[in-house]
């Protein structure tokens, strides 16, 4: 098993003093890739690891750095659900704009999955919310196409 294989295996653990230990001992690893393109901080995020994320951005992770699928840790979390690890990302200069392969941002994907909280949190950190898929869709679309009506008042404030 490689370094980064290591690496990788070890946020999924949790393990976060060995995480510190691996990223002081070999800075590169912070932002290397796994096969899918997955990030260490995109990784610690999908398994809703805020220490080991907070960790990773203290190294120096790069929080808008994109998967295989144009992904960033914001828009994963943003369909993830995790409120806490949305503001912690916004908190330290996510892009809440970022757009992925499929033109989606972290606000179509958190109307989409219905957070309600974190379509607070992203409209907060001024996401656009006119900002259209390639299916030519904004978050205000997919809030009346699922009727969530809490999420289209929000939207339309």
């Amino acid at each position: 098993m490689n370094i980064t294989e290591l690496f990788f295996r070890t946020i999924q653990s949790g393990n976060l003093e060995n995480i510190e230990a691996q990223a002081m001992n070999n800075p590169d690893v912070v932002n290397s890739t796994d096969a899918r393109g997955f990030t260490p901080l995109i990784f610690a995020t999908y398994f809703n690891q805020i220490e080991i994320a907070k960790a990773l951005l203290k190294h120096g992770a790069n929080i808008n750095a994109q998967d295989a699928s144009g992904n960033t840790a914001l828009i994963g979390v943003s369909f993830k659900g995790n409120v806490e690890l949305v503001e912690l990302l916004i908190e330290k200069g996510a892009n809440v704009d970022a757009i992925n392969n499929n033109g989606s941002t972290a606000l179509i994907f958190a109307v989409q999955y219905g957070h309600q909280s974190i379509v607070k949190a992203l409209l907060t950190a001024k996401a656009n919310k006119d900002v259209k898929d390639n299916e030519g869709k904004t978050a205000i679309d997919y809030a009346i196409d699922k009727g969530i009506t809490d999420i289209i008042d929000i939207l339309k404030q």
